[in-house]
């Protein structure tokens, strides 16, 4: 009652946040944007983002392979398609992190911790990727972009908080702190032994210094590659701004994405756009049109996953009626 009741607020938040953007732009011509789009454009972003999934699924399997689990590079990528295609109806994108923890342990249920703990580095990573190209981000601006001075110090409060996440998790000192004061408070709702477990898995990460460099390099690699396919998204409907705007931009949009209040940023994402690049001066249409867009690229990018998910869910029925049908054979005979 209480999930259904968040979900519905959720999807009211999205809906009033969408109704209030549609209301002050031009929706015949914002469609017009879309419609019109270059499709070449709209290809490269798409092309990027699938390629991406890819070298993402590899630097899972390479923090897996550092605890001594050994996962075929096909399925931890089809995993990955899947908590995509969950993503589109859960409140953030760490709602698919959350799919292939779920996912994974059913595989290896002996090590759910190292399992829930690789997924959970693998966030610290990107995060830390960000924060490397927010400092990026900070030193294009200087400068430059007098109109972003709000979101650069919003930028560089994320910067801040990202450091601090990284000190707690990997922080001997820190680590006797949560394991005195933190984890008992889980006691409760069963909760203490889990936390202790994941944190520990996430701690044995400091005994890998080279795996960790190596998965930030793939992590910057592939969130650049990802601004630039925001940029096609934008280039794809007339938006003629420097590639360099998205390394501001991007980041903080990362960011807005994991805003829990609607079903994967539906409304709050677009929103971001207009008052972004309004900043910039461009119209709420075209900065709405980029941002849906962009939105479409990534409901693309999940379509595999929920091409598997909908094989999961039709091959028991398929097979029970060819059990049925073989049951019926047999019986003629």
């Amino acid at each position: 009652m209480r999930r259904n009741l968040r979900y519905a607020l959720q999807i009211l938040v999205s809906v009033g946040i969408l109704a209030f953007l549609l209301y002050h732009i031009d929706v015949a011509r914002t469609a017009e944007l879309v419609l019109e789009s270059d499709g070449r454009y709209f290809a490269v972003a798409l092309a990027l983002f699938l390629v991406t999934t890819w070298v993402m699924a590899w630097r899972w399997q390479l923090l897996l392979a550092s605890k001594g689990i050994h996962e075929p590079l096909g399925w931890l990528t089809k995993l990955y398609f899947i908590g995509y295609a969950a993503g589109q109806v859960l409140p953030t994108s760490m709602g698919g992190d959350a799919v292939r923890i779920v996912e994974h342990a059913r595989r290896r249920p002996d090590a759910r911790a190292e399992v829930a703990g690789a997924v959970v580095i693998e966030r610290v990573i990107g995060a830390t990727g960000t924060l490397l190209l927010v400092a990026v981000g900070l030193a294009v601006a200087a400068g430059r972009y007098s109109e972003l001075q709000v979101v650069l110090w919003v930028e560089l409060a994320g910067l801040v908080t990202v450091l601090l996440v990284g000190v707690l998790m990997f922080s001997r000192r820190t680590r006797r702190l949560l394991e005195e004061r933190i984890f008992p408070l889980g006691r409760r709702i069963r909760l203490e032994k889990p936390l202790e477990r994941v944190h520990l898995a996430l701690h044995g990460y400091r005994e890998q210094p080279s795996v960790l460099a190596v998965t930030l390099a793939l992590t910057v690699v592939t969130q650049s590659a990802r601004l630039v396919a925001i940029w096609m998204c934008g280039e794809a409907v007339g938006v003629d701004l420097s590639p360099l705007v998205y390394v501001i931009l991007g980041p903080l949009l990362f960011l807005v994405m994991l805003v829990p209040f609607t079903i994967n940023g539906f409304g709050v994402r677009e929103a971001f756009f207009v008052a972004f690049l309004g900043r910039l001066g461009i119209d709420r249409d075209a900065a709405f049109a980029t941002g849906f867009l962009f939105y479409v690229v990534t409901v693309a990018t999940s379509l595999p996953g929920a091409a598997i998910l909908l094989w999961r869910s039709a091959r028991p029925v398929f097979g029970r009626r060819a059990r049925a049908d073989a049951g019926r054979g047999g019986g003629g005979s």
